[in-house]
């Protein structure tokens, strides 16, 4: 077996100011915003992993499973000794089934903001798998990025890989710029990627309203982001997580309720509440399947492949980057 590669870290983190400038705007806003991509420090990693255990969130279980019923296929189309990218790696679990997957992978890319767990995860995979070219990217990947150079040699075709429906958290613009973005990257590659699909009502907001409290205590997290690195003074007993279905934009509406009207300061500003006034974090658009690949088409990527499970919650898009 040959030896573990160390990991190289790029460091590409947006400056610290940008949380503290992200909360003051978005409060000023209204209706308030607060933008979900600061709920992930390392605490706020810790608590989303959590979340995909939980039973409710049917997400990362049918994700998994469409990856390893189509293992083979993928492989084929991706060729050998791939060049993977990881957008949002998190704990990296996904990226360990679809680098099981894959022909001897050479390259893997981990692109996360959150610098701690980043640097943790991407630590466990290159020690489990030997002889892969490990990279952790620090970075906020809606942001212009270069990927790293590769260590390894006879590196094969680019391959994204973003999973767990994260394409949904961001807005209709992001969306396009993301895809318009990783198509120029991943040129002559490929991207997979995870699209929660349009459904019930009930069964969404059940998977982001689980009975153990877990999306709360994730969403609650930038409050309390807030209060130690800023000097907020949010009282976290007078909010609470809220998340509800929009039938008419097809999209979970994800927010932060205050439970009576009260002022906060903030960096030395205060912002006045009313009772029942819902701060957004972030909105979770689901799509059709041919909802999603025309959005991926008008980014210049050319629809292979959608896999779907027989309960048609989930979607694992092939598109092909000319």
């Amino acid at each position: 077996m040959q030896p573990a590669v160390p990991v190289q870290f790029h460091d590409f983190a947006p400056p610290a100011g940008d949380f503290r400038a992200a909360v003051l705007e978005g409060l000023a806003q209204s209706p308030k915003r607060l933008p979900s991509r600061f709920i992930y420090d390392e605490r706020g990693s810790r608590l989303f992993e959590a979340i995909l255990d939980q039973p409710a969130y049917y997400i990362p279980r049918t994700e998994i499973a469409l990856l390893q019923r189509h293992a083979a296929e993928l492989a084929a189309r991706a060729g050998p000794r791939a060049y993977v990218v990881d957008y949002g790696s998190g704990s990296s679990r996904k990226a360990r089934t679809l680098l099981a997957a894959l022909a001897d992978p050479a390259v893997y890319v981990a692109i996360d903001i959150s610098r701690e767990h980043l640097l943790a995860a991407a630590a466990m995979l290159a020690t489990d798998y030997p002889g892969l070219d490990v990279h952790a990217v620090c970075a906020d990947f809606l942001r212009p990025l270069s990927l790293p150079v590769p260590r390894a040699a006879g590196v094969g075709a680019r391959l994204g890989f973003f999973p767990g429906s994260t394409i949904g958290n961001m807005s209709a613009a992001e969306r396009a710029r993301f895809l318009a973005a990783a198509r120029a990257m991943l040129a002559g590659g490929r991207l997979v990627v995870g699209v929660d699909l349009k459904k019930d009502a009930a069964v969404l907001e059940a998977a982001y309203n689980d009975a153990a409290g877990a999306s709360a205590a994730f969403n609650t997290n930038i409050l309390v982001r807030a209060n130690r690195e800023l000097g907020a003074d949010f009282d976290l007993a007078a909010f609470r997580h809220r998340a509800v279905y929009e039938e008419g934009p097809g999209r979970m509406a994800i927010g932060i309720e205050s439970l009576r009207a009260q002022t906060v300061r903030v960096g030395g500003r205060a912002f006045a509440f009313a009772a029942n006034e819902v701060v957004i974090t972030q909105y979770a658009y689901k799509f059709t399947v041919e909802e999603f690949q025309s959005a991926a088409a008008a980014a210049g990527f050319v629809p292979e492949t959608a896999w779907t499970d027989p309960q048609n919650l989930f979607a694992l898009h092939l598109l092909a980057a000319p």
